[in-house]
């Protein structure tokens, strides 16, 4: 069964695979749970999602893990407290955080893209890889964080990069050796 998306190309049954999406469901259900282990500080908390976020893409691809993290988003869409803080609603979306959970969808595909350009991606390069997704969801995260709160450039960097990087950075080095072990045994 192959599908055919926006007239670019098709995908592929792996990745439309009944097990795909259940791995998609539970990465996004696993994105939620991180947004609870939280060090909340404003405007943006420090959250465990970005874990999430660069291991759907690596483990599941750029299709599925993108699919991951819009099932998260949708979860909070229509209500349930998935988002950091308890929050859900649309409004979210449209707030100073929003750019970064927009971000987590475009950076689980990069990861996904990235490191799919190896057949069996090694440390190192899974950890560009994720720290280009992760470059990704920082881009535009404070992007909207510096339109949404009225904020300059020195201040948006201040209150939405700097804060979360070092946590990102240990993140990203968690994520790779993770993926390292479990890879193999993910089945798509």
């Amino acid at each position: 069964m192959v599908f055919n998306v926006i007239g670019r190309g098709t995908l592929s049954q792996k990745e439309t695979s009944l097990r795909g999406m259940v791995y998609a469901s539970m990465f996004g259900a696993l994105t939620a749970v991180g947004a609870y282990i939280m060090i909340p500080l404003p405007p943006v908390p420090i959250t465990l999602q970005t874990l999430f976020v660069n291991l759907a893409g690596a483990l599941l691809g750029g299709y599925l893990g993108a699919l991951s993290q819009v099932v998260y988003i949708l979860l909070g869409v229509i209500g349930l407290p998935v988002f950091a803080g308890g929050k859900a609603g649309a409004g979210v979306l449209l707030g100073p955080t929003g750019g970064y959970l927009i971000g987590f969808v475009v950076g689980a595909f990069v990861i996904g893209k990235l490191t799919a350009i190896r057949k069996k991606p090694g440390l190192i390069w899974l950890i560009c890889a994720m720290s280009m997704g992760i470059a990704v969801v920082y881009i535009l995260g404070i992007t909207q964080l510096m339109i949404v709160a009225k904020l300059d450039f020195e201040k948006v960097i201040a209150v939405g990069l700097l804060p979360p990087l070092p946590g990102d950075i240990l993140k990203v080095i968690v994520a790779a050796l993770i993926c390292r072990k479990v890879r193999d045994h993910i089945r798509l």
